[in-house]
């Protein structure tokens, strides 16, 4: 499993400040769970952002992102962004929001 630890460590502290989460192991990186949902995840050194199908076209078109495509084809509501849209607390704290706003918008399991 090849992830961005320090990236990883930086993502944790920030959700520690709003929300419980825990952790899994998925998508060959790590995931953050919140409220027993995938919220956002480290994989290599990018971001996958859980975003939703509301937020996703206007998200792809931010900079530093792009579309998920794991499983070779586009995961609608799931982008990655890139090390370079994730070098500032700010930057983390916008893409952070996004995910948190659609997993906040689903039933908790």
């Amino acid at each position: 499993m090849a992830f961005d630890s320090d990236l990883a460590n930086k993502i944790r502290l920030q959700l520690n400040d709003k929300v419980e989460i825990s952790e899994r192991k998925m998508f060959g990186g790590l995931c953050f769970m919140v409220a027993g949902h995938m919220a956002c995840g480290i994989n290599g050194d990018r971001l996958m952002a859980r975003v939703g199908p509301n937020q996703y076209l206007s998200c792809l078109k931010l900079a530093h992102a792009s579309e998920m495509t794991f499983t070779g084809k586009p995961m609608k509501g799931m982008i990655y962004v890139s090390a370079e849209g994730l070098l500032t607390a700010e930057q983390r704290e916008k893409w952070l929001d996004y995910c948190l706003n659609f997993v906040h918008s689903l039933a908790p399991k």
